[in-house]
């Protein structure tokens, strides 16, 4: 189903069919064959080598293991990415196999992202964010016999390694021989010396295009982490839907914020790449240091990014200090994990002209299932407020996929602004199940082929999604819901407060009331009757919080979002205990 504007509940749903038939899928019908060559296999490895042949000169900027800047360009990477295929193939690895990386978002983490899938193998992205059994069970359940691992993330690697018996080979990614390198793995070898001796050209398999080219695991805060196994034409098609999205083109620079080990850098390698961008690889890098950051994208003019409120927030600060400030008229920075405030959005386009791009995706979808860009129809009708508002949706679903709301008892919801569902997804490149798990341990996230996200949201009259908070996250007082998304976001436009949560806790009375953990501005005092009345415009008197408890840091996942669950058990009984007021 299409994200049809003028849909009601009732057209949403065949005459004489079920409410689950919301999502029913189509009839297939066989048409007349065609004159194409349709059994030409869609494979990623494509795109670098048209690149390399139409864009051998165009730069990549890469950082250095001591934080400088060095650059090489798309047909030298080329070289280096047909002797790492090689460099595969010695080390036994081929079709079906599958290969871990361990890195930054480095050069040669960029080149193994050709050389694994190009050989037919699939790449394992592995979270340096997970802790060792994690890491350990996404190793186990992928079958990774190979890890590619930076010199630097060794501890991380070491850490994991006796549960990870599975694993023959270790490949040390380091500028240093590997004499210098200091280690307790086993059956250890020196990437760049095998690059070396490696033959510089590569016989391409054509692949079939429903292998894996890639694999993520999620990093949910219950159970085990489960794995999404991209396909070669899953990506492919993503590629095409990011690209008109989003705009790109050869004129544009990427610098590739958000971790390649996140569901594929959000597929911007791949759009960079289908594209001939220049690109941008900023290393290692920490959220509350992003001043090379910024300095680098000002530097190379960069004009599109992806990251995060957690890193684009720090941005900001950065910016405010800068004299001359950078120039991003034009940039498209694409923001997901949680949505953007309004106060960020206005103020990195009134100090640079920089656009955020909202997008709402996850590792079951590759990850795009929106992007926030403005229609003719809106920009029209709209006033410049009314659009900074529009902004704080998720955006349009892009084309190729398909997204349902379902209510409660499965109908489709109406496409009005107000009526709530469950977003469900489907479509080529939507995950439509996870490896190795049957149908008995799915849990319910898949309905008729689509896959459930777990978000409830609305989506307007134009076409637009906005989520409306977690299903496990939506507060519920008295009978009533609030959204704890719609008051982060506006407790962040307050001149006091640098970051907020807000989650439901139990309640003697009202069922659970909303509390709020807030970080305050270095300086800066928050007083609860400011905020209250910060937020009475947007929310009726008896959704507003009563207490306020104030932190240093709100406790977040391995993935940078706020990580609700472990408050709510910190906390659990704050109200229970007659508690209440700022603290």
């Amino acid at each position: 189903m299409t994200a049809d504007p003028t849909r009601t509940n009732t057209d949403a749903l065949p005459a004489d069919g079920p409410a689950a038939s919301a999502t029913a899928r189509p009839r297939r019908v066989t048409g007349a064959p065609s004159t194409m060559g349709d059994d030409v296999q869609l494979n990623t490895t494509t795109f670098i080598r048209h690149a390399a042949r139409t864009y051998g000169e165009q730069e990549i900027v890469y950082r250095t293991a001591d934080d400088g800047w060095a650059r090489t360009t798309y047909a030298d990477e080329f070289e280096r990415i047909q002797r790492g295929a090689n460099l595969l193939t010695g080390l036994g690895i081929g079709p079906g196999d599958r290969v871990g990386v361990l890195d930054w978002n480095s050069r040669r983490h960029f080149e193994l992202y050709w050389s694994i899938p190009g050989t037919g193998a699939a790449m394992i992205q592995l979270n340096l964010r997970l802790g060792p059994e994690d890491m350990g069970f996404v190793l186990e359940d992928s079958g990774t016999s190979v890890v590619f691992v930076d010199e630097s993330l060794l501890p991380v690697a070491e850490a994991v390694a006796p549960t990870a018996t599975q694993v023959e080979t270790w490949v040390v990614m380091s500028d240093r021989p590997l004499a210098e390198v200091d280690t307790s793995l086993i059956n250890v070898v020196h990437f760049e010396d095998l690059l070396a001796a490696a033959d510089r050209t590569f016989d391409w398999p054509e692949i079939t295009e429903s292998s894996a080219f890639a694999a993520c695991y999620t990093t949910g805060t219950t159970g085990k982490p489960k794995g999404v196994f991209y396909s070669h034409r899953s990506i492919c098609l993503h590629t095409c839907a990011l690209t008109q999205g989003v705009g790109l083109g050869s004129d544009d620079c990427i610098m590739l914020i958000t971790p390649m080990f996140h569901g594929s850098g959000w597929g911007l390698p791949q759009g960079a790449v289908y594209n001939g961008t220049k690109i941008v690889l900023p290393g290692r890098y920490r959220a509350e240091d992003t001043g090379p950051l910024v300095e680098a994208m000002a530097a190379e003019g960069v004009t599109v990014a992806n990251g995060a409120p957690a890193i684009f927030n720090p941005m900001v600060d950065h910016i405010r200090t800068m004299d001359p400030l950078p120039d991003f008229r034009g940039a498209r920075f694409m923001s997901g994990a949680t949505e953007p405030s309004l106060t960020l959005m206005r103020d990195l386009f009134e100090l640079t002209g920089a656009e955020v791009v909202h997008a709402y995706g996850a590792t079951e979808t590759s990850p795009l299932v929106t992007l926030n860009r403005f229609k003719p129809s809106v920009r029209k009708a709209l006033s410049e407020d009314e659009l900074f508002e529009l902004k704080r949706k998720q955006g349009l679903p892009v084309a190729g996929v398909d997204v349902v709301l379902l209510d409660g008892i499965g109908n489709a919801a109406p496409f009005d602004g107000k009526s709530q569902g469950e977003i469900c997804v489907r479509g080529p490149w939507i995950t439509a199940t996870y490896n190795g798990m049957s149908d008995d341990d799915l849990e319910g996230r898949f309905i008729d082929g689509y896959w459930r996200s777990g978000d409830v949201g609305t989506i307007d009259e134009h076409g637009y999604l906005k989520v409306t908070d977690r299903i496990k996250d939506v507060i519920k007082s008295g009978g009533e819901w609030i959204s704890s998304i719609d008051m982060e976001n506006l407790l962040l436009g307050h001149p006091d407060i640098a970051d907020a949560v807000v989650v439901g806790l139990s309640h003697p009375k009202w069922q659970e009331r909303p509390f709020v953990l807030a970080v305050p501005r270095d300086g800066h005092t928050i007083d609860l009757d400011s905020v209250q009345a910060h937020l009475a415009p947007a929310f009726a008197s008896w959704q507003l919080p009563e207490t306020i408890e104030i932190v240093d840091e709100i406790p977040r996942t391995t993935v940078g979002k706020f990580d609700k669950k472990r408050i709510r058990a910190d906390y659990a009984d704050y109200y229970l205990n007659g508690e209440g007021t700022i603290k």
